[in-house]
């Protein structure tokens, strides 16, 4: 008996410091708004390029200081990870870059609205590719969101093009990564690496040309261009960590903690106006992820509920 008692104290420090874990990470990505804020005065190709050069240093140095060397060996041999993380490497470089210009240009609010549509994204890829079919609550969430999409559209007059772009990016890249099963940390190293070549050139032109930022910054803006490698890293091995540790329905709902603290960045701290169509947007979107979670959980709950039943 008190050994029984002690495996659920464990469980439960266990699932408490991956939900502690989790939050963390989740908040990290949201408020990293306010990081990149301080770097709107630098071209977002070298913010890119940065936040790739520190990342590899970072991630290098986590995987040989944990003795992951093995690891990572064992995926550089595997030919088919390695053209899935060329994909990747891609999906996340193009996202990074779009997520900078979008803070550049004053535009957080429309990155929070693309962080919000990523879950619902990511089921239509589990529909198309994966062979999941939809419950009839996920189907009133993907219209709902769907409605908001063409309703900032509709009264804008244009695509909200940074938000459907991180979402379907990110959806993409999230969808790949999970049918590869790729280690996060090494996964990421290689991503960053594959990255790093360009970064390096682009770099490299800018110093030829005397056109590198850093080259004339002081100590503030050299601080935060470098701290955008464990801005990158950080949130990774604390989601992951966390993932391990805490079940998925809860995990899923965590994940609105990033785009809820960038809409709070943009509004209460930045002062980006709310446009009426913008609150209507957002009011759907909200809508169908409060029915979207509900519906997960409900589910969760009852998958549960029969895996207690006698066999």
């Amino acid at each position: 008996m008190p050994e029984e008692i002690l495996s659920a104290e464990d469980q439960r420090r266990m699932a408490a410091s991956g939900a502690l874990a989790a939050a963390v990470g989740y908040l990290l990505w949201g408020f990293s708004v306010i990081l990149y804020k301080q770097l709107t005065h630098v071209p977002p190709f070298e913010v890119l390029a940065h936040r790739s050069l520190w990342s590899v240093l970072l991630t290098m140095g986590i995987i040989f200081g944990l003795g992951r060397s093995a690891t990572l060996l064992t995926l550089l041999r595997n030919p088919r990870a390695m053209a899935t993380l060329a994909m990747t490497a891609a999906l996340i470089g193009s996202n990074w870059f779009v997520f900078i210009l979008s803070i550049n240009e004053s535009r957080v609010l429309e990155t929070s609205l693309g962080y919000y549509i990523n879950p619902l994204v990511s089921v239509l890829l589990g529909v198309m590719f994966l062979g999941e079919r939809l419950s009839r609550a996920q189907m009133v969430a993907v219209v709902l969101a769907l409605l908001g999409v063409i309703n900032f559209a509709w009264v804008i007059g244009t695509l909200p093009w940074i938000s459907l772009y991180l979402a379907f990016s990110f959806a993409a890249y999230g969808y790949l990564r999970k049918v590869s099963r790729i280690e996060p940390l090494e996964g990421l190293f290689v991503e960053v690496v594959m990255l790093l070549p360009l970064a390096l050139i682009y770099l490299g032109w800018l110093a030829a040309h005397g056109g590198m930022y850093i080259e004339h910054a002081g100590w503030y803006e050299t601080t935060f261009l470098v701290l955008t490698g464990p801005m990158t890293t950080l949130p990774l091995i604390l989601f992951a960590y966390g993932a391990q540790r805490i079940r998925l329905a809860t995990l899923g709902l965590m994940q609105y903690m990033a785009p809820t603290a960038q809409f709070l960045v943009a509004v209460m701290l930045y002062g980006e106006p709310i446009l009426p169509a913008q609150l209507v947007t957002f009011a759907l979107i909200w809508l169908a992820l409060g029915i979207f979670s509900v519906d997960t959980y409900l589910k969760e709950r009852e998958l549960r509920r029969l895996a207690r039943l006698p066999v």
